[in-house]
């Protein structure tokens, strides 16, 4: 089965920190959960101040779905107001290997 991640990089609005993202996403992070074809959830935040937040889902179609709703039936979440919008990238990718320990 495939494996689908949306990979996002953004910094965090002004006078904001990584830390206050993370925080904002305590209801982004429940609705990922009822989502179909949701796996998984990693932010992570880089040396130079920009956070990568990567989902993953079993399907590009529960990928976009899942995405949609961020930005529609979640549109009133707190992370909207956590995220320099201007620095947004937002991207779906196929993963091509997995390796487990």
């Amino acid at each position: 089965m495939p494996e689908i991640l949306e990979v996002t990089t953004l910094r965090p609005a002004p006078g904001r920190t990584a830390e206050d993202f993370v925080a904002a996403n305590a209801d982004i992070n429940e609705y990922l959960k009822t989502r179909p074809g949701f796996r998984w959830r990693r932010i992570v935040v880089r040396d130079d101040g920009m956070v990568l937040d990567i989902v993953a889902y079993d399907s590009i179609e529960h990928a976009r779905s899942g995405a949609a709703g961020i930005t529609g039936e979640m549109g009133g979440s707190p992370v909207h107001e956590a995220i320099d919008h201007t620095t947004v990238d937002w991207r779906f990718t196929t993963v091509l290997q997995h390796v487990e320990p």
